[in-house]
């Protein structure tokens, strides 16, 4: 990763909104600009210099893994050391993201620097450059959300009816770290029977049905980059009605698929899928958004939601993933990845979408 191009276009940012220096305290920000990966973490940013400070638990890491930035290691507390730090740099004010920023971490800044020193950013500039994924961050995003498939794959063969939603959900999170993952990127959800109809149904002891739907949605992290999907498959013969509903599902999905290219708002996007739906007489049911962005987090800028007007760049990776869910009866949602190239959208999940009846 090339950390020091990073902070070059942070600093580009911070001078064209007239910000001298950067408090950034948001572990993801601060991997993405420096590379550290530790728990404990203040990146002090300026027009000439970065340093990050963190504490004697990481000496080591932090001078491995840290390209960019001069690394101090504080003998108490990072945030106040890099405070401090700020405070004797002779700049008027420091910025830094509200949207991150604790409030306990808020009251030490302003113990530690009185008479507004620091100013809430209008703007998250690290989130705006996080959005826009370069090679290096979508080759590793290829790997997650090819492994998420792989998982996928040899899950299906365990997926029958009286094994508990725990045990599935146990096996497919022991399969992804025996594959590789360093971790998940979210609770895995499991829900099955009429429990699909929860968009965010956690794996429970129920037993998995003779006849019915299962959803899947989970995600691995390699890396430190997430990936997601949404797999719904069916356990026993499907009825007509159900098919029906799993069809407009899939077509509103690829509908959104479609629409994804440069230049695309992303309400423009969730209108692509959404309409589907209604045609279908099925949009009371869809009660999210379309998608919204991957990255370092498992959500991150944009969303992909009605009146949201965010443009569509190259570089994004976001997740199509329209759903219907219809309480007591059974719920469908299709989820890809899909990365925004230079002239339409490429699908990073390839496992199959077609109905697979177990």
């Amino acid at each position: 990763m090339d950390h020091v191009a990073r902070l070059r276009a942070l600093r580009r940012k911070m001078s064209e909104q007239k910000v001298e220096a950067m408090l950034i305290t948001a572990l993801p920000d601060v991997r993405y600009l420096c590379g550290f990966t530790g728990s404990n973490a203040a990146l002090v940013v300026t027009g000439r210099r970065a340093t990050l400070y963190t504490d004697g638990r990481y000496t080591t890491q932090a001078k491995e893994e840290t390209s960019g930035a001069r690394v101090v290691i504080a003998a108490k507390s990072a945030l106040k050391e890099a405070c401090t730090a700020l405070g004797k740099l002779g700049v008027s004010h420091a910025f830094f993201d509200p949207s991150s920023t604790t409030v306990a971490q808020l009251a030490v800044m302003k113990k530690e620097v009185r008479g507004g020193f620091f100013v809430p950013a209008k703007r998250a500039l690290v989130g705006e450059l996080r959005e826009r994924k370069d090679t290096a961050e979508i080759a590793l995003m290829e790997r997650a959300a090819q492994l998420g498939c792989d998982v996928f794959d040899k899950l299906l063969p365990k997926i029958e009816s009286g094994v508990s939603e725990m045990e599935i959900a146990a096996e497919l999170e022991y399969l992804a770290r025996k594959m590789g993952a360093e971790a998940m990127s979210f609770e895995t959800i499991v829900a099955s029977g009429s429990r699909s109809a929860l968009p965010h149904g956690r794996a429970t002891e129920q037993k998995l049905p003779a006849n019915g739907f299962i959803t899947l949605d989970f995600g691995v992290i390699l890396n430190g980059y997430c990936s997601d999907m949404t797999r719904t498959v069916h356990l026993g013969e499907v009825s007509r009605a159900e098919r029906e509903a799993y069809d407009a599902v899939l077509e509103a999905q690829q509908a959104g698929v479609s629409a994804v290219k440069p230049g695309a708002t992303c309400d423009e996007v969730d209108e692509a899928a959404r309409s589907v739906l209604k045609a279908a007489g099925l949009a009371k049911f869809f009660t999210h958004s379309t998608g919204h962005g991957v990255g370092l987090e498992i959500h991150e800028t944009p969303r992909l939601a009605q009146g949201q007007r965010q443009v569509l760049e190259p570089g994004m990776v976001v997740t199509i993933e329209p759903g219907i869910y219809i309480a007591g009866r059974y719920g469908i949602r299709i989820e890809d990845m899909v990365l925004v190239t230079e002239d339409g959208g490429r699908i990073l999940t390839p496992a199959s979408k077609a109905l697979i009846e177990l």
